[in-house]
């Protein structure tokens, strides 16, 4: 069973090596980035979420608050590793962390900012419910950003 999990003294060992195939290195920062950008973050109650199955880790995500326009909950970075991708284990973590945060419900709505040419991931969010905004971030023209917003 798919579980969300929090990342401590006790498994952080067993995430840090999770990697993505080469051909979605460019999309994603590395498990260590991941773990790090929690860190960095921490202010923004930024929290890396474990993604495993049965005790074994298949995934990182990292939630931040973001209380800037449009205020919600930012999803800076989702991965399954190379491993265990197309398995289902993409789609039914990302209902779980949803799910999550529609119960906390700070804010109505998540985002996401995903690279045009990442398809895997477009088919993903908007699989899920996440539209296009139709904003372009300057600093990132490459990518599109995508909101869900809680019913």
């Amino acid at each position: 069973m798919l579980k969300l999990t929090e990342i401590n003294e006790d498994n952080w060992l067993a995430f840090r090596s999770l990697s993505v195939g080469d051909d979605q290195r460019g999309f994603l920062d590395s498990a260590v980035g991941i773990l790090a950008r929690g860190y960095a973050y921490r202010a923004c109650r930024a929290r890396v979420l474990g993604i495993a199955e049965d005790g074994a880790a298949v995934g990182l995500a990292l939630v931040r608050d973001l209380d800037e326009e449009p205020a919600c909950y930012d999803l800076q970075q989702f991965m399954i590793d190379r491993r265990f991708q197309g398995r289902g284990y993409g789609t039914e973590a990302l209902r779980l962390i949803l799910s999550g945060l529609e119960r906390e419900r700070k804010y109505g709505c998540v985002e996401v900012c995903v690279r045009r040419d990442d398809a895997a991931a477009l088919r993903l969010y908007e699989k899920l419910g996440f539209v296009d905004t139709g904003y372009i971030d300057d600093d990132a023209p490459d990518c599109l950003n995508l909101m869900y917003t809680f019913r």
